[in-house]
């Protein structure tokens, strides 16, 4: 049987991890969150249980560094739905809308893996991180023929293909350049 992992914020505002005795950070709270992980954060000092506090700070960060997933007006719109005499009801609401979603979509994904075999989220994974290797590739070969790293460069020839031989058959004459 699972039980709620315990964080404890402390007045310095670092989080305190109680099962792996460890400070974590908003990403590591955003992890365990991914990981459906049943946790609760307390604040040290009064006792309060603050989980929804933070979770709002990781919501705030995706949206300032990652894709953003609301726009100003619905942002907009939750902040006046706090004025109303039905806060409740509107927080019910997106939460049934938001889980109706994923529902909808897990659907949608095991649908296309029943009819093409293959769950689409895994092959387009699949092809980034194969399509992210080559390019890395690429790029570290390009970076290493111009900064002369261990890329072996091409060989110097005459534009037929063939190498010039920079050693002359008789030493006391110059090299042959092909022309």
């Amino acid at each position: 049987m699972s039980t709620t992992r315990v964080i404890k914020k402390y007045p310095n505002r670092r989080l305190y991890d109680t099962e792996e005795s460890r400070y974590i950070t908003l990403a590591d709270v955003r992890d365990l969150v991914i990981n459906q992980v049943d946790f609760t954060i307390i604040d040290k000092k009064t006792g309060d249980d603050i989980t929804r506090s933070i979770l709002l700070q990781v919501i705030s960060e995706q949206e300032a560094h990652g894709e953003p997933i609301m726009s100003k007006d619905f942002l907009s719109q939750v902040i006046r739905a706090y004025g109303t005499a039905m806060p409740s009801f509107m927080g019910r609401y997106l939460e049934q809308s938001l889980e109706l979603f994923v529902s909808q979509q897990q659907l949608f994904r095991g649908q296309v893996k029943r009819v093409v075999g293959v769950d689409p989220l895994t092959l387009v994974a699949d092809m980034t991180q194969k399509n992210f290797a080559r390019f890395r590739s690429l790029q570290e070969e390009v970076f290493d023929r111009f900064v002369g790293g261990t890329a072996t460069p091409p060989p110097a020839g005459d534009g037929d293909g063939t190498a010039a031989d920079p050693t002359p058959e008789n030493p006391e004459d110059p090299p042959k350049t092909g022309h």
